[in-house]
């Protein structure tokens, strides 16, 4: 039997929904700040308008939808499908506001594409957009990439009824600790220990490289924010490509493989056992899926190492972290070929590792889907009455069993209807098969490598459709469904 939801589901749901969006509402100070310390007049007032209003939004919620319910796990699933949505509206009025996007509806993508850690653009001269606005940019990868509701969860003082609906809503599948407010704090934590890490490496090659001091600073946190958060947004149109730089390229490599890793195994590696890094199943089902894809690039490109090197392997490692980054300009990356774009799709797919910044269907899961396949195989070959378990190590030894991959290709199939539906889309309007392919999987995976679809004088339905797929595949679907199900419960008699 359904639940409907009654009247005080629905006040708990804008109640908590409220107090996330004056969460937002103080983030928003930080741009504002930088347009401050910038002087840049225009921009700040942007800010200040964003901030009041989606302050005043948030403290009308929570004032007039009191809290007299304790939140349930249908709850949380409400609460994550909106609180993505409304993140990424609010987010998008300062972009609006520049009129460096050309509609309401460009910047609702651009913001979506920011809180997601997709990294499709659809701002115009970008090369000229401001400090201000291009802080907020990278900051709502930062917020995104380690979740929303992480923000909330870390500030709590204990973990409440709804807590663990809110963290698995968000398409994270793992904890890390038994108690799910140290999860996200330790989650938050590693991700300000490599912020400051990475200002640091990062300013000293931008500054080495020729940047003036103050610009350094604040690129090397742009870049940080997107290739940490697996983003890939960057503050010029020429992407990576603008700094011309071998350093540049292998420092945010390093902070791409860093986002892409499991927090899980963060966690082993700083504070248990070091061989995990090595032993694991998803770091194993990485090396397989990369250097295969790898190969098969590398025998579609020609030229000098060092070419290959920047044309093909950052491309591809940028493709299956997630992130988005590339030293190529849009027709260079067609240029690559048909058989090198359909590599970097197939990586782009996958995704990284669970629990992480990224996108896609995931290692853990493509590793274990062809795990499965060999233990079906294996058990044909055994004697009939023999009884045969197939086992994994992730961060300890695990059984493989059918309700684990019952539900592996529930997801994987989720995933694949979801990039050819994007696919089909980018065909009915015109648009190359191989090509619309890449975007819809780009989309959905949360990566923001683009073919050239991806630009302002798209067809609308054509914005509407990436939108709805990186809101999709960032939530994993789960709580989409189950918020849809639950509203649909409401017309049941």
């Amino acid at each position: 039997m359904v639940i409907s939801p009654v009247r005080d589901d629905f006040f708990a749901v804008m109640h908590l929904l409220g107090r996330l969006i004056l969460g937002l509402s103080l983030f928003l100070l930080i741009p504002l700040f930088v347009a401050g310390f910038q002087k840049e007049i225009a921009p700040f007032y942007d800010f200040l308008i964003a901030f009041l209003l989606t302050a005043c939004i948030g403290f009308i919620l929570s004032l007039v939808f009191p809290l007299r319910r304790e939140v349930s796990l249908l709850h949380t699933f409400f609460i994550v499908s909106l609180s993505w949505l409304s993140f990424s509206l609010l987010g998008a009025i300062p972009f609006y506001l520049s009129s460096h996007w050309r509609c309401f509806l460009d910047a609702w993508f651009e913001a979506m594409s920011g809180v997601t850690t997709t990294g499709l653009v659809l701002v115009e001269d970008l090369d000229h957009l401001s400090f201000a606005h291009n802080t907020w940019r990278h900051l709502t990868m930062f917020i995104g990439g380690q979740g929303i509701i992480l923000v909330t969860l870390s500030m709590l003082t204990r973990a409440h009824s709804g807590s663990l609906g809110l963290y698995f809503g968000e398409g994270r599948q793992e904890k890390i600790l038994p108690n799910i407010i140290d999860t996200a704090r330790f989650i938050w934590k590693v991700s300000f220990l490599y912020l400051c890490l990475g200002a640091v490496v990062l300013s000293s090659l931008l500054y080495n490289i020729g940047l003036p001091f103050k610009k350094a600073i604040f690129h090397s946190l742009w870049l940080f924010f997107a290739s940490f958060d697996t983003g890939g947004f960057a503050p010029y149109s020429q992407n990576i490509g603008y700094y011309h730089s071998l350093w540049i390229e292998l420092g945010t490599m390093v902070f791409m493989i860093l986002g892409a890793m499991n927090f899980n195994l963060h966690f082993w590696v700083w504070l248990k056992d070091k061989k995990e890094l090595v032993r694991d199943f998803e770091i194993r089902t990485f090396f397989f899926t990369f250097f295969s894809s790898l190969t098969l690039l590398f025998f579609s490109l020609k030229g000098e190492v060092e070419n290959i090197f920047r044309k093909g392997f950052y491309q591809l490692l940028s493709a299956h972290t997630g992130c988005g980054f590339t030293n190529l300009s849009r027709g260079e990356l067609i240029g690559l070929g048909n058989l090198s774009l359909i590599a970097i799709i197939f990586v782009m797919a996958i995704g990284g590792g669970m629990c992480s910044t990224t996108g896609g269907i995931k290692l853990m899961r493509i590793g274990l889907i062809f795990k499965s396949f060999f233990m079906e195989i294996k058990r044909w070959m055994m004697p009939h009455k023999a009884i045969y378990k197939e086992k994994f190590h992730h961060f300890q030894n695990l059984t493989l069993d059918d309700k684990k991959v019952k539900e592996i290709f529930i997801y994987f199939t989720l995933f694949l209807f979801t990039y050819l539906g994007g696919a089909v889309m980018g065909v009915l309007c015109g648009y190359p098969p191989l090509l619309s392919l890449l975007e819809s999987v780009s989309a959905t995976a949360n990566v923001g490598l683009s073919s050239g679809i991806t630009q302002p004088s798209m067809p609308t339905i054509l914005k509407l459709t990436y939108i709805l797929q990186m809101w999709m595949g960032r939530l994993e679907f789960l709580s989409i469904f189950v918020s849809i199900g639950f509203t649909l419960s409401i017309f049941k008699k």
